[in-house]
């Protein structure tokens, strides 16, 4: 998988996140190389979710 797979892919989940859970914005859900981490602690906070909560939340996307 290329690059513009993963984000062509990303922005999908990204849109399927942003409908289950009206209160994210693009901000939140702004990934950045790298820093997978950091995004997932901000959801985590912003949710009130674990981080396996979360785990399951995008698999099922």
């Amino acid at each position: 998988m290329n690059k513009t797979e993963v984000k062509g892919n990303w922005n999908e989940q990204k849109g399927k996140l942003k409908q289950k859970f009206a209160v994210l914005t693009d901000n939140d859900l702004m990934y950045e190389e790298g820093k997978k981490d950091e995004m997932m602690g901000k959801l985590q906070i912003k949710l009130g979710k674990t981080k396996e909560e979360l785990e399951t939340v995008f698999s099922s996307l």
